[in-house]
């Protein structure tokens, strides 16, 4: 006799089901990784970017687990339309692409790198203790696939955006351990374990900065393209359970967050991720698809707004060149 279950029923049933597969895992899950001489990252003050006679543009990453595959089909389509970052600031599944890409990882490279990753690759479970993944794969695969570059040895300029448990604080790493950072901007609340570094406890930077405008605009961006793949409040049979609740309300915080900041981006891209599951990485190609499409939609405009701010930029240098006695700038004085 077959047992039939539906609706919020069997949403539960799954989700206990799920979480005893986790503890069955638990018990296979590899040792810890052992660092014996881990350089942890900093905030630190950098100065600003500036690129002589040429607006600096800047890509604010944002949050939203494998759905951010969709950031590499964006990055894939404003490289091949001639417009490349010079700032790259990530949070989460952001800060994730955004250190490969700032670390050269072209666009092909990302996208390969996407089709043969495996999860097991970036999940190390553990007996649930403040969460159930430590986080330490994550980071072992950024720093290995970068060759342990520091944050302020990468081609690109890039910053990761975390939260500081303590205080609720925005933390952003600019410097040190690339790996690291990206596991603190990574690390969701409840799923991974706080991430420890210089004695305070870091969190997911979604908390604070789902798409990390301000901080791309502090970096020295003159441009910045911001990159929204945060999951959308809707009402749903989800609605019926606690679980759904919580993930509903969770939802409008982000979201809520993420329109401030988005309101002060220059050039927003938003992805057709909402029907991807963010815990479904069988969707990394379609994410990335979803991502080229919906860049495609704006390059048009990036290019325009680069090439006014560009003329306007290059006529104040050349201005401020020809107010210094003896400079030969500008165009050429017509002989008499």
């Amino acid at each position: 006799m077959s047992l039939q279950v539906a609706g919020p029923a069997r949403n539960l049933l799954q989700y206990a089901l799920s979480l005893l597969a986790v503890l069955l895992l638990v018990g296979c899950a590899s040792l810890p990784i052992v660092y014996p001489d881990v350089v942890p990252p900093e905030i630190a003050v950098v100065e600003p970017l500036k690129a002589a006679g040429r607006p600096v543009i800047g890509l604010a990453l944002g949050g939203g687990a494998a759905r951010g595959f969709a950031h590499i089909g964006v990055i894939k389509e404003l490289v091949a339309s001639g417009i490349h970052p010079d700032i790259v600031v990530g949070t989460s599944v952001g800060s994730f692409v955004g250190a490969l890409y700032a670390g050269g990882y072209d666009a092909a490279a990302l996208e390969k790198l996407a089709s043969d990753m495996k999860e097991e690759e970036l999940r190390d479970l553990i007996y649930p203790n403040r969460g159930f993944i430590k986080g330490e794969r994550l980071q072992d695969f950024v720093n290995q696939r970068l060759d342990n570059r520091s944050i302020e040895d990468l081609p690109i300029r890039f910053a990761a955006v975390a939260t500081d448990l303590g205080d609720g604080s925005m933390a952003v790493f600019t410097r040190g351990n690339t790996g690291m950072a990206v596991r603190a901007s990574s690390s969701i609340p409840g799923v991974f374990q706080p991430v420890r570094i210089n004695g305070r406890e870091y969190v997911d930077g979604g908390l604070v900065s789902p798409v990390p405008v301000n901080v791309a605009r502090q970096l020295g961006a003159d441009l910045v393209i911001a990159v929204d793949i945060a999951n959308r409040p809707a009402d749903n049979e989800q609605l019926a359970t606690t679980a759904g609740i919580v993930g509903q309300s969770l939802n409008i915080m982000m979201n809520h967050l993420a329109h401030q900041e988005l309101a002060l981006s220059d050039i927003k891209i938003s992805p057709a991720t909402r029907d991807l599951i963010s815990t479904d990485f069988t969707t990394r190609l379609d994410a990335i698809d979803e991502g080229i499409l919906a860049a495609r939609g704006v390059t048009g405009r990036v290019l325009d707004w680069l090439s006014l701010r560009g003329s306007e930029k290059m006529e104040r240098v050349v201005e401020r060149l020809q107010a210094i006695e003896g400079t030969r700038w500008g165009p050429p004085i017509p002989a008499k």
